[in-house]
């Protein structure tokens, strides 16, 4: 389980962009984003992980979404759903930062996916601009985040290298997705204004 963030390091429910509304994962989004899953079930397969019709059901998501919504609760992990302005029964993507840790490394795991449609307008770099800079702001603290995409997402890669994501290192045979196991690039970004926790002080005279 991921440690609890300090009191008041909890992260904003709604997050707004020239393009875009950010909002936390809630139960209630479950028709809209298992309508954005199965509409781009092709589009996100070579990306993911095998799934079964079920993950496209809306009982599957209102499952996964009371999960997002307690951990988002909890400081445990922040997931958004991207709404277009001005529609707001719509979801076109999704962003996580999931398995935050707080201990020495206050860190997490970054994960996102766009719909189909919606590519080629750079808003998912707006979007990760704005939640990022959510996750390092001084009420959050994150101090790492780190993403890890295989080697033939180049949108990805394109969009990480945008906002100065740096390359760790490779993984050989990471994640079995698209019919195969592949080899994944790591890369991570890291908060210059992090916030050393006062916790963290001590004397060593």
């Amino acid at each position: 389980m991921a440690d609890a963030p300090p009191p008041g390091h909890k992260a904003a429910s709604l997050l707004l962009t020239a393009r875009l509304r950010l909002v936390a994962a809630q139960e209630s989004w479950a028709p809209a984003l298992a309508d954005f899953y199965f509409r781009n079930r092709a589009h996100l397969a070579p990306w993911n992980i095998p799934m079964d019709l079920l993950f496209f059901s809306e009982q599957a998501q209102v499952l996964q979404l009371r999960e997002d919504a307690a951990a988002f609760a909890a400081g445990g992990a922040y997931r958004y759903l991207l709404q277009p302005i001005g529609n707001a029964t719509r979801v076109i993507g999704s962003i996580s930062f999931a398995s935050i840790q707080r201990d020495t490394s206050h860190s997490a795991t970054l994960s996102f996916a766009l719909d189909q449609q919606c590519e080629g307008q750079a808003l998912m770099t707006e979007a990760l601009r704005c939640t990022i800079e959510e996750m390092f702001s001084a009420h959050v603290n994150l101090h790492r985040i780190q993403a890890i995409y295989p080697l033939e997402n180049w949108r990805s890669a394109d969009v990480l290298k945008r906002l100065s994501f740096h390359e760790e290192g490779l993984a050989n045979d990471y994640l079995f997705t698209g019919g195969a196991w592949r080899v994944h690039r790591l890369v991570a970004l890291l908060n210059k204004n992090f916030v050393v926790p006062a916790s963290w002080q001590y004397d060593v005279g």
